[in-house]
């Protein structure tokens, strides 16, 4: 049944509130941000129609299901867009929306709850002759759990990994070396999953050791119509993070590719998926062999790339589908044009491992511009840095002709970004453009551990950004701003 969207509320912040904003006014929506006290001076709920505080925070009441529910109801929104994080992926949270008659821009609870136990999702694509990684279901509590792991590990060998059920953005995943760290890994496995997620279900799964991390983009709306939108490359990561992507991945044979994003839509068919996902892999370029890892179903940070290379608009895409509408896009007419790159501008010090710089005020804010050169999220001059969540700043991606053209233009918009204030990871971006293998298309998932001399590199170009002639005052205050439209917090 379709129904048109009139108002819809975001129930995230940052970089992701700001690019649903600005994707929901361009289709004609009102928009109501959220956000909690720390966030009070925040650009992104600048520029909705309406921004509602909806707490002191910090954090718990982003995770608010009734809260959020509350303030659609309060402010007169007919649908919720989750962005990506806990809420994106909470059967709970999709069957709230359904009960209050409020439309979620995802996938419906019944798709969440059939994907949500990925132990159980592996099993079902066994069952579909789907290649997974191997692994053990939702492990035990206590010295039960503890001994599953140890046999699980007796049976494949040891690095194994222990990963929260409900996980995402490298959270919740502990690397465990022999039987003398497990119960210190599940506990700390454990602890981060029930804060970052609410959920302490964990499960192991075997370590494959220097993969490739690959995605594909899928769409698939209420009919049962299903197509990719390519294959992105996610392999240089930091503790199981994501750092840099790229789109289309290179250097794998075509039929394997293929073969690849074919599994992909087999995947979105086997669950009965709905809306905006990913089904991601690992891929073993030494043996030419992939696994199914599980299925993303969200809005990916790192959706610009592919964005950039097929010129479709996920978000738009995401709104369309969640109103009833039948995806409008043929495969054969889904092309990749060129190579994109996306980096996560964060407020870190590469230098100190990547440790979170909360608490600074950006200075100066000067983002690059040009053909070629795309920007998510938005801060500015006299921001200052909350300490208590994600540590990103705002999303850069570039495109090129080629992967050359593209390394070049992602150096030339690195080196015009100007933040004065806290660390960022501009200067590690940097230094990763001059690195031999990067610029030759060669890195896997040992990337960062393999490349020790790319953190002299970034000490360099660090020191160098020191001895420049600091910005002028014009910088300092050079930021436009909207005032916000407040309705008032809920009681």
């Amino acid at each position: 049944m379709k129904r048109k969207i009139q108002k819809v509320l975001i129930a995230n912040r940052g970089e992701v509130a700001f690019s649903i904003i600005k994707t929901a006014q361009s289709m004609g929506m009102k928009t109501v941000a959220v956000y909690e006290k720390p966030d009070s001076e925040a650009n992104f709920i600048r520029f909705a129609d309406t921004a509602v505080m909806i707490g002191e925070g910090p954090v718990k009441d982003y995770l608010d299901i009734d809260k959020m529910i509350q303030t659609a109801r309060k402010t007169g929104a007919d649908a919720i867009h989750p962005g990506y994080g806990f809420l994106a992926e909470c059967a709970d949270f999709a069957a709230a929306c359904e009960k209050n008659g409020l439309i979620f821009i995802g996938p419906p609870a019944r798709v969440m709850r059939r994907l949500g136990d990925k132990p159980a999702v592996k099993a079902m694509m066994k069952e579909a002759e789907i290649v997974t990684v191997p692994g053990t279901g939702i492990l035990s509590l206590g010295e039960d759990g503890v001994r599953e792991i140890l046999a699980f590990a007796e049976k494949v060998g040891y690095p194994i990994l222990l990963k929260a059920v409900a996980g995402g953005g490298g959270i919740g995943i502990r690397e465990v070396d022999g039987a003398a760290s497990v119960r210190t890994q599940l506990h700390h496995a454990r602890h981060e999953a029930l804060f970052a997620f609410n959920h302490d279900g964990i499960y192991a799964e075997k370590f494959i050791a220097s993969p490739r991390h690959i995605e594909i983009q899928i769409l698939a709306d209420s009919y049962g119509k299903v197509v990719h939108l390519g294959s992105r490359d996610c392999s240089i990561q930091r503790r199981h993070q994501k750092l840099l992507e790229v789109a289309p991945a290179s250097s794998i044979p075509a039929d394997i590719m293929n073969a690849m994003c074919r599994t992909a839509v087999k995947v979105a068919r086997q669950t009965g998926y709905v809306n905006a996902g990913t089904v991601e892999f690992l891929y073993d370029p030494k043996t030419k062999e992939f696994w199914f890892m599980e299925v993303n179903k969200r809005l990916q940070v790192e959706r610009s790339v592919t964005e950039m290379v097929t010129g479709v608009d996920i978000i738009k895409k995401q709104i369309e589908i969640a109103e009833g509408h039948p995806l409008d896009l043929q495969q054969e007419d889904i092309v990749t044009k060129g190579c994109a790159i996306h980096v996560r501008v964060n407020a870190e010090d590469p230098l100190k491992h990547f440790w979170p710089d909360g608490g600074s005020t950006v200075e100066v804010y000067r983002p690059p511009a040009g053909p070629g050169i795309r920007l998510d999220g938005t801060i500015s001059a006299g921001y200052a840095i909350p300490t208590v969540y994600d540590s990103l700043l705002v999303k850069l991606t570039v495109w090129g002709t080629c992967w050359d053209e593209a390394v070049a233009n992602l150096k030339r918009a690195l080196g015009d970004f100007v933040i004065v204030g806290p660390k960022t990871t501009i200067p590690f971006y940097l230094a990763i453009c001059d690195e031999p293998d990067f610029k030759h298309g060669i890195f896997d998932t040992s990337y960062l551990d393999n490349h020790d001399g790319l953190f002299a590199a970034v000490e360099k170009i660090e020191k160098a950004s020191r001895n420049r002639p600091s910005a002028g005052e014009d910088d300092v205050k050079a930021s436009s701003r909207r005032p916000i439209l407040k309705t008032g917090g809920l009681s």
